[in-house]
């Protein structure tokens, strides 16, 4: 059995669609950093990029390109208050279900139970939609994401992609 070549596969898709070849990002290497307090003890807020909105909020364009809005989530709201509009993936169990892709409950869950000290005041919904310019994500958007969960007393962030 031949392996499946998901990134032939997904730039044909995104070429079908009009879209110029995706130049994959290349990280450097890094250390895994441990926690400088229990996870009993840690705030914890999350981001997904799925296409998620508050019913508050506008809609993502689910064929976005470059869209680097990032809203804010209450971590109080609950199913009924989100909708799902993307087109990057089959979100049928998303909308039935928002923890598929905003673990949501899952994190109160965990703030309850104690495994985690306490959910952060702010969760985040946004990087929507094929992102090619990464520069500015890793110069200004991310920096300033870091800024917002550094003002939220952030210990520990979760990123959520659909």
């Amino acid at each position: 059995m031949e392996p499946v070549r998901y990134v032939d596969l997904l730039n044909q898709r995104y070429k079908a669609q009009g879209f110029p070849p995706y130049q994959w990002t290349v990280n450097e290497p890094t250390s895994l950093t441990a926690l400088d307090k229990p996870l009993s003890q840690c705030r914890v807020s999350m981001l997904t990029s799925g296409g998620v909105s508050h019913c508050s909020m506008p809609t993502w364009d689910a064929y976005a390109r470059n869209d680097f809005r990032l809203d804010t989530v209450d971590p109080a709201a609950t199913q009924a208050d989100f909708t799902v509009s993307d087109s990057y993936y089959d979100t049928t169990d998303a909308e039935i279900d928002v923890n598929t892709v905003f673990p949501i409950d899952r994190l109160r869950e965990l703030e309850t139970d104690g495994t985690i000290g306490s959910v952060a005041p702010r969760l985040w919904s946004g990087f929507m939609g094929r992102i090619y310019k990464r520069t500015h994500v890793l110069e200004e958007a991310a920096p300033a994401l870091a800024e917002e969960l550094h003002d939220d007393d952030v210990d520990l962030f979760l990123l959520v992609p659909a």
